[in-house]
């Protein structure tokens, strides 16, 4: 589809809509707003509007629905599939300085926040109230708004479920400027189709979302992890059907393997309380009472060490706490400052088949040759496996990267799993859906933009090919 570039006429319209200091062209723009977090895919905006309200962008909206000028909308740029890359150039609103608490709802337990709050900082706010936001994606500087865009799931997911859940209502401008409220503050509604659910997850294809309100539960009171060393990983995997079949009730369940691990401790230099074992499984437990919590755990932990687990160290000091999970929060950033370049696989499989996959990538990386880190949140299925590039030279591990990737995706599929299970599919993974999903699934995505957005013009191209 052709798109018209943005004009000196186009920067005068803007301009005027958020003022000149927040409208930037040219070599204005820093060279971070042509990428997200993994940096594989590049192209830059031909001018970046740092939007603060709904009224500045349902402005932005109409101009450029009328002109006929591609737009994306950019958080903190964290992503890791290039879904904020704004690969027709065209507009990018940024909208991190929409970052305002509107509201805290005691009585219907909701807050009402803009998209441009980041996860920590909300996180911080409720608990300070005493409220709890369960959603916890790994990378807590991600705005709120990336969040609802990608569907985030994160460690807490097994127990309390992903940012879907915990969107009550949305306030969205649409591709052509109009201002729609969908849902609210009620906890059922079956009054027709639920477009707000279809916005979530949407990677910004179908509208702005400029406000949001989040569901809130009463915090827990007391929270204790366990880490659970095994001596090999399908031991370590056998064991998650079972806690999960069991009557305990774990808010994560992680999987991480000793190389994994190693790169934690080599990022931060600092030791891991326990790295001489092959596997682990990091568990998490919460509840009103500390008895409560330890009956919980008491059986997690007979039960792995009946099958076979080395040891059981129960995290329940600040110290020990602060090690684990800090850890566990420098994967990513660990793997990735291990290697010139990686890449991920985001793949879901059915929690049955963890450890079948885990295997086969262990095969992928002997075919190709390519070192394949790899973590997981083992209580639902979705795990993250990076590729990494270790010096080869472009043609060569773009070759590998893609045998590697479809190898492991066709697997995936295999499996019963999906090419996402919390990061989204952007640019970069499109054509791994198209192949899996099969082109009258992908028919009907176009279909459904093609409602929202009859001009194609909110971040085309990412998902499917337009």
């Amino acid at each position: 589809m052709a798109y018209n570039r943005v004009a000196a006429e186009d920067l005068a319209v803007f301009r005027s809509i958020v003022g000149e200091d927040r409208c930037l062209s040219g070599d204005k723009i820093l060279p971070d707003y042509g990428h997200d977090e993994l940096g594989g895919i590049h192209s830059m905006p031909d001018v970046l509007l740092r939007v603060t309200s709904t009224e500045e962008v349902s402005s932005v909206m109409k101009h450029c629905y009328k002109r006929n000028i591609p737009v994306v909308v950019r958080g903190s740029g964290t992503g890791l599939v290039g879904a904020s890359v704004a690969v027709e150039h065209g507009v990018m609103l940024e909208t991190t300085a929409m970052n305002k608490i509107v509201e805290l709802d005691r009585d219907n337990l909701t807050v009402t926040v803009q998209p441009g709050i980041l996860l920590m900082e909300l996180t911080e706010y409720v608990q300070g109230q005493g409220f709890f936001y369960p959603p916890d994606p790994g990378e807590k500087t991600a705005t709120i708004g990336g969040n609802i865009s990608t569907n985030a799931g994160g460690m807490r997911a097994v127990k309390y479920g992903v940012t879907r859940d915990y969107v009550r209502g949305l306030t969205v401008v649409m591709p052509d400027g109009e201002i729609m409220t969908l849902g609210g503050s009620v906890v059922k509604n079956s009054s027709g189709y639920s477009l707000k659910d279809l916005v979530v997850g949407s990677e910004g294809t179908l509208a702005v979302v400029t406000e949001a309100v989040l569901k809130l539960l009463p915090l827990p009171k007391y929270t204790v992890s366990l880490l659970v060393p095994f001596p090999e990983m399908d031991k370590a995997l056998a064991a998650v059907p079972e806690l999960l079949r069991s009557d305990v009730s774990p808010v994560a369940l992680e999987y991480m393997g000793q190389e994994t691990i190693r790169c934690a401790e080599a990022y931060l230099g600092k030791k891991f309380p326990d790295h001489q074992h092959p596997a682990y499984l990091l568990m998490t437990f919460d509840g009103r009472d500390e008895k409560t919590v330890a009956v919980e755990y008491d059986r997690a932990a007979e039960l792995c060490l009946s099958l076979g687990a080395t040891d059981v160290l129960i995290v329940d000091t600040e110290e020990r706490k602060s090690s684990v999970w800090t850890a566990r929060g420098a994967f990513l950033n660990a793997i990735k400052g291990s290697t010139d370049l990686m890449d991920e696989c985001d793949v879901v499989v059915p929690k049955s088949r963890i450890a079948d996959f885990f295997r086969y990538v262990e095969t992928v990386s002997r075919d190709t040759g390519l070192r394949i880190p790899s973590f997981g949140h083992a209580g639902d299925g979705n795990l993250h496996i990076y590729i990494c590039r270790d010096g080869l030279a472009e043609d060569v591990w773009q070759e590998k990267l893609s045998a590697a990737f479809t190898a492991m995706y066709s697997e995936a599929a295999k499996m019963g799993g999906f090419v996402s299970g919390e990061h989204g599919i952007g640019y970069g993974k499109r054509g791994y859906l198209a192949s899996q999903m099969g082109e009258e699934y992908v028919a009907l995505l176009r279909r459904i933009k093609a409602a929202f957005d009859p001009k194609g013009i909110l971040n085309p191209g990412k998902i499917f090919e337009a």
